[in-house]
């Protein structure tokens, strides 16, 4: 069975994850706690992140952004990088934009101050990071609103990678009850619409111990 190592918080995991699904390819999930730097994983991927693929044929495919094209190019019968140049070219544009910018500036200060650093012992969230994470969240919200208003899906006309890195990103930060949906009308309608898609049902029924998301987070009407 093809295996795929991740952390359920992971949003990079639950890119991959949703992408799996949407192809409609079997997986099962080996959580990996890649703070333990388990030589056995380390052999499959030397960086020690999540998440990393293994093939049913034992093809080892780390790293979400190398997993999805990978996934695209063997499984093509569901396109999501795009069927021109062009959707391509803005496709991957806006993947980097979240899996970098969006990661950078409002993941690292609000999932890794409020949940990682637990996890790891590393003491209480840093003020500072939460609230300058809270402020770009709402640059990055109102951003995902501009894009939904303007075009059928984040990219242009079809549901594409975009959309899912983008909606693993949220989905990961409204676990812990840190997305104000109030912020853009529009990006919560987006949202709502990717919640409704029989990929993410995995995704809701996510729980994590010690963390009890907030009543919306599975409700498909918010």
């Amino acid at each position: 069975m093809r295996t795929l190592y991740h952390l359920p918080l992971s949003p990079f995991s639950r890119k991959v994850r949703l992408v799996l699904a949407e192809k409609r390819l079997p997986f099962e999930l080996q959580v990996e706690r890649v703070w333990h730097r388990r030589p056995e994983y380390l052999q499959l991927n030397p960086a020690g992140t999540v998440p990393t693929l293994v093939e049913d044929n034992g093809l080892v495919v780390p790293d979400s952004a190398v997993i999805c094209e990978y996934l695209d190019e063997a499984y093509p019968e569901t396109p999501l990088l795009g069927r021109t140049l062009g959707e391509r070219v803005e496709v991957r544009r806006l993947v980097a934009w979240f899996d970098h910018r969006f990661s950078s500036e409002v993941a690292k200060n609000l999932l890794w101050e409020k949940s990682m650093k637990q996890v790891l012992g590393l003491g209480a969230p840093d003020a500072g990071a939460l609230r300058l994470g809270y402020a770009n969240m709402k640059n990055h919200l109102n951003y995902i609103g501009w894009l939904a208003e303007n075009r059928k899906w984040l990219a242009g006309a079809n549901l594409s990678l975009a959309d899912f890195t983008a909606a693993a990103f949220l989905s990961s930060l409204d676990f812990i009850g840190d997305v104000d949906w109030t912020l853009s009308a529009p990006a919560k309608d987006w949202y709502a619409r990717m919640k409704s898609r029989p990929s993410f049902r995995a995704i809701l029924a996510d729980r994590v111990s010690g963390t009890a998301p907030p009543p919306h987070y599975s409700d498909l009407d918010f």
